[in-house]
């Protein structure tokens, strides 16, 4: 029970944070929907639930990921996150069927609902929470690629740099970016229904936040789908074989890989040297390489091998290197 706190405790802060103020977000929206019978308010209700219960699992699956490495499981937990995070969109894509179908349907079958002072305050409430969670998340963006930004270049370079993100926090941006223009969308259905007396258009407004919902379905499944299989970080690979090749004793870089595994990068390298330096001088080099890569952000382990030179350059920095499993 003590280690389970502990990894609790590094799970990612920015999905807690969003599962608790969507279930907030939830129960109130959930509360004036059945005083007012508003479909808009009940599409909401889905996505924020949707968004509560999905953000949690990924703050536990991201804690769990975490867990250091046993015998029967070698490589660590990284992939935990990917595969909890695989589960969790199943979630929202339920939700998001539920929420078409209940929009579908007030089209075809339009009521006037009640409450119109209640549905806006509500809206306007989950709106400011949902926008406040974006921002954190915007922020933890911006941390976890070492980026800095005040005011609103944070909004730009968030999602600039958003695919460097881990994929718990960029799961968080993107649930709450749609949840923040699902609220949007659905004061404005809200509006135009009760001063237009067009009632359908909170229908339109429910299964246009269920696409947008679909949309961070399909884009969550295929970024993790790639992590469980273990992708390559092809960006991080330019930065370490230009910090390999800058040290004086190594000639050329054989083979390069680093593998992205939930949040934590594996490193693979083979270098050539000169073949007439000594055991013990290799053995610094190692040491040397070890540290440096290590001191980079996300690298949880270092593979080194050696070999001699042979006067034939294989590393060209920008060109797409090939993974050899070894």
């Amino acid at each position: 029970m003590g280690e389970l706190f502990r990894l609790l405790r590094k799970g990612n802060k920015s999905a807690m944070i969003a599962a608790i103020v969507n279930t907030i977000i939830a129960i109130a929206k959930g509360t004036a929907y059945m005083f007012t019978g508003n479909v808009a308010m009940f599409a909401e209700t889905m996505h924020s639930l949707g968004d509560a219960a999905n953000q949690f699992f990924v703050f536990v699956g991201s804690a769990l990921s975490k867990k250091s490495p046993t015998n029967r499981f070698p490589n660590g937990f990284g992939r935990l996150v990917n595969l909890v995070l695989l589960g969790a969109v199943l979630i929202v894509g339920i939700m998001a069927f539920e929420t078409i179908q209940e929009g579908y349907h007030h089209i075809l079958h339009p009521t006037k609902s009640e409450g119109f002072l209640i549905n806006i305050g509500v809206l306007a409430f989950a709106l400011i929470l949902e926008m406040y969670v974006l921002y954190k998340a915007m922020k933890e963006v911006l941390h976890e690629v070492g980026a800095e930004a005040q005011g609103l270049s944070v909004i730009f370079k968030s999602f600039a740099n958003l695919g460097r993100a881990k994929p718990a926090t960029k799961l968080v941006f993107m649930e709450d970016s749609v949840a923040t223009s699902g609220g949007l969308l659905a004061i404005i259905a809200v509006v135009i229904s009760h001063y237009s007396g067009i009632l359908w258009v909170e229908g339109a407004a429910s299964i246009l936040i269920g696409l947008m919902m679909f949309f961070v379905v399909g884009r969550v499944f295929l970024d993790n789908a790639a992590g469980v299989l273990g992708i390559a970080d092809e960006e991080m690979e330019e930065k370490i074989g230009k910090l390999v090749i800058a040290d004086p004793d190594v000639t050329d870089i054989q083979d390069l890989a680093v593998i992205k595994e939930g949040e934590d990068l594996h490193v693979e390298l083979e270098i050539e040297i000169d073949p007439s330096l000594t055991v013990a001088e290799a053995d610094d080099i190692k040491d040397r390489l070890q540290e440096k890569i290590m001191a980079e952000k996300g690298v949880v382990d270092v593979t080194i091998e050696f070999d001699e030179e042979d006067g034939i350059e294989t590393w060209k920095p920008g060109e797409p290197k090939e993974v050899t499993n070894k």
